[in-house]
């Protein structure tokens, strides 16, 4: 069984998926088109709704109150290709505060040469915000794109102190 809750945040509402403890899916867009995102294995699964995530709304309220490391503590999954894998879990490994190009990722994440799938690892992050692709920006400093708008990003961005 998933459990799905809200979470109110100062740049919209968060759609949160889970299994257990494990985050599967947040983002500020639909339910439908979050839970539509889902392995299919976990998409058929009963989705219950609750109020909160047990351990999870508690580490997102800590980072949304200042505690930046706070996101480092939920445990995430979500389905994608071996590179999207690494490029997901070098994401994890930016520091709130700091931000790196989509070619540092593509590094990190194995293959230097692989910028555009670091791009695409960033555009199909099911993750947003625990999965920090708002900290991936383009070569010179310019934020690049983010799915949930410019906006959101650099709200994100500020928050965590990396711009002014």
């Amino acid at each position: 069984m998933l459990t799905r809750s809200t979470f109110s945040t100062p740049i919209g509402t968060l759609q949160l998926i889970s299994r257990e403890h494990i985050l599967l899916a947040s983002g500020f867009g639909t339910y439908e088109s979050l839970r539509d995102s889902l392995d299919v294995d976990e998409r058929n699964l009963e989705i219950k709704k609750a109020s909160r995530i047990k351990i999870i709304t508690d580490l997102l309220e800590d980072y949304f109150d200042g505690d930046l490391t706070a996101l480092d503590g939920i445990t995430v999954r979500q389905p994608g290709e071996s590179f999207s894998q690494s490029a997901w879990k070098a994401m994890r490994k930016v520091p709130a505060g700091k931000t790196i190009s989509y070619g540092e990722l593509a590094k990190k994440a194995g293959s230097a040469e692989a910028v555009r799938a670091a791009g695409s690892a960033c555009a199909r992050n099911l993750i947003a915000v625990v999965v920090p692709c708002h900290r991936i920006v383009k070569t010179g400093g310019a934020l690049g794109n983010y799915a949930y708008g410019l906006k959101a990003k650099e709200w994100l961005l500020r928050h965590e102190g990396a711009i002014k």
